[in-house]
């Protein structure tokens, strides 16, 4: 199988289940990616080729994919702050570098699943910046640009998934770490609610605010990581237990900054980009409300010009007390003027926040969630270099404020400018609102229809929806008029509901044309002891109370039963009485509906 530009979970899975292709040979593909991508100073470090074809081969022997390992076979990046068993952690600090024993908690929660780390990813170091230039393993660039930083800290995460070579990585975010890379390689971006991922095994920024993060090439796969990655953790003293917190599935109130507000410091093409995103919301069936944003960016400010800051010197004490020295200077920087700050300074932080989070409450009052421009403005590497902190601090406006007001964000693409380099919002939303996020985040993703990574052109629309909150919903599996982009299909959109994934069913199924059926629809038929190639369907999650208007207008002889699929589990899904097959040609050979429209 020739693998696509860009890898994704879904794209994979699929050919792993289709037998088209094999761990083993996804594990060459990414090797030869990883040398041929041509900056170096994407990786810190990696595990050698003969041991990813190993971890590969172990996978393998241990079982195929299932119901339990949702991530077989997928390769993965890792920010390299974040610990992983057999390479060492430096933080992008050399002197700093240690060696776990373990994997940090998440890292083992995705190699659980089935998922495979390729190496540890290059970083603004100690997760100190927004921009991907304070590293000595060197700058990482865009994906579009070799001229135009990468976006930080989770610089090398981002362009590992932006250049195709991985399809997801982890990044952190503490300040927009987690989002602004997103924007800067027109990827998805999600930012978890606080405490929602453990963050054992993790070098703290800000021990307090931090957040494990995940970058892929759509909402619907980088929302997925995270539900995998997201589990109490008693050994966390910040995790906190999940709760789905849900959003309205239509007439969304959309909060965006009045327009004295709306500030890019003179980049023109990122303002434009901005009104086209709000118009896109409005599209979608949402109202556009204008609130203050001053207090949301009061409050950001106290990240760097408040007492926080000493939260980075906490972080990193002990070995600033020793090697200083050793430390880039601007963090460095940053992290020393810590020094003068009190307990009675950090007190009155608390007290300033407060105030903000009182003043922020009008906003959400009036808006479910925000829409965000997730940066002002694009900057070169030599720009960056030139006004290190300045440019820094115009990078996190939008940014910084989100972790200190307890938020959970998504950033998303949002088109390309006149010099093609891409733009990205993010949608933020109150905390445990990630999951429902995620559907708000992939509408305006495919409405914008600015590809993924660095494929422009890619069909977003055939890429599945996030299921959102779980809340009340039921699966089924459709075979036929209901599968994308058929008449029917929209019967299921219409009611809410989203696609959950492709698959096939056991080898125990025949499919059947249905003679005199408008439109036309095929008869699925369960015949036991029958070795067929499996057929294929597409599992929806619709609402409970859609499921039940959904299933009382199935018209006869069809009906809803229970249809396993080829991983072993079962779905409800449609099945046809077995007398309207009877003269009606077969096509189970075909391999499924689609299959057999295309030949007609």
């Amino acid at each position: 199988m020739g693998l696509p530009r860009m890898l994704t979970i879904g794209a994979l899975s699929d050919a792993y289940r289709a037998g088209t292709t094999t761990p083993v040979a996804v594990m060459e593909a990414v090797i030869e990616r990883m040398a041929a991508w041509p900056d170096p100073a994407v990786w810190i470090s990696r595990f050698d080729d003969d041991a990813l074809r190993r971890a590969a081969r172990d996978l393998m022997a241990a079982g195929g994919p299932g119901p339990d390992r949702p991530l077989w076979g997928i390769p993965f990046a890792v920010k390299d702050n974040i610990d992983v068993a057999g390479l060492e952690t430096t933080a992008a600090c050399p002197a700093f570098a240690y060696r776990p024993a373990c994997d940090s908690t998440v890292v083992a929660r995705l190699r659980a699943a089935g998922a495979i780390p390729v190496g540890k990813t290059n970083l603004d170091q100690f997760a100190t910046g927004l921009n991907g230039t304070r590293s000595p393993y060197g700058a990482p660039r865009s994906v579009f640009s070799a001229d135009h930083v990468s976006g930080g800290s989770s610089s090398g995460s981002a362009v590992a998934v932006g250049a195709g070579i991985v399809p997801f990585s982890l990044g952190t975010d503490t300040a927009g770490s987690g989002r602004v890379p997103a924007a800067f390689n027109n990827l998805v971006g999600v930012k978890p609610t606080k405490g929602m991922l453990s963050t054992m095994g993790l070098v703290p920024a800000c021990r307090s605010l931090d957040c494990i993060s995940v970058f892929a090439a759509t909402a619907a796969e980088a929302d997925m990581v995270r539900a995998i990655a997201t589990a109490p953790d008693a050994a966390d003293a910040y995790s906190r237990k999940s709760a789905d917190v849900t959003l309205p599935a239509a007439g969304l109130k959309v909060g965006v900054p009045v327009g004295a507000e709306r500030e890019f410091f003179g980049d023109t093409a990122n303002a434009d980009l901005f009104e086209a995103a709000i118009e896109r919301m409005r599209g979608l069936g949402c109202t556009i409300v204008e609130i203050d944003f001053a207090p949301f960016r009061e409050a950001a400010n106290l990240l760097y010009a408040g007492p926080w800051v000493a939260e980075r010197m906490a972080a990193v004490e002990n070995f600033h007390r020793k090697h200083a020295a050793d430390m880039d200077p601007i963090v460095r920087k940053i992290v020393e003027s810590a020094e003068g700050v009190s307990a009675v300074d950090a007190f009155r932080g608390q007290y300033a926040l407060a105030a903000f989070r009182q003043k922020t409450r009008a906003a959400w009052d009036a808006a479910d969630i925000l829409l965000l421009p997730t940066t002002p403005l694009f900057p070169t590497v030599a720009a960056m270099k030139a006004d290190p902190i300045g440019l820094n601090s115009k990078l996190g406006r939008y940014t910084n404020f989100v972790n200190l007001l307890d938020c959970a964000g998504i950033a998303v693409p949002a088109g390309f400018r006149p010099d093609g380099l891409p733009f990205g919002i993010t949608l933020i939303g109150p905390a445990f609102s990630d999951a429902a996020l995620a559907v708000w985040g992939d509408r305006l993703h495919k409405a914008a229809a600015g590809g993924m990574g660095l494929d422009r052109d890619a069909d977003l629309a055939a890429m599945p929806a996030p299921v959102g909150p779980m809340v009340e919903r039921i699966s089924i599996a459709v075979v036929g008029a209901h599968l994308s982009g058929m008449p029917l299909n929209h019967q299921l959109t219409d009611e809410g509901g989203v696609l959950v994934k492709r698959c096939r069913t056991a080898g125990d199924y025949r499919l059947y044309a249905l003679p005199g059926t408008v439109p036309p629809k095929p008869g699925l038929i369960h015949a036991p002891g029958f070795d067929g190639p499996g057929l294929e369907v597409e599992v929806w999650a619709l609402p409970a109370a859609a499921f039940g208007r959904f299933v009382a207008a199935i018209p006869a002889p069809l009906g809803i039963g229970k249809i396993s699929l080829e991983d072993g589990s079962a779905v409800s899904g449609f099945l046809c009485e077995a007398h309207a097959v009877q003269g009606a040609p077969e096509i189970t050979p075909l391999g499924g509906w689609r299959a057999y429209c295309a030949s007609a």
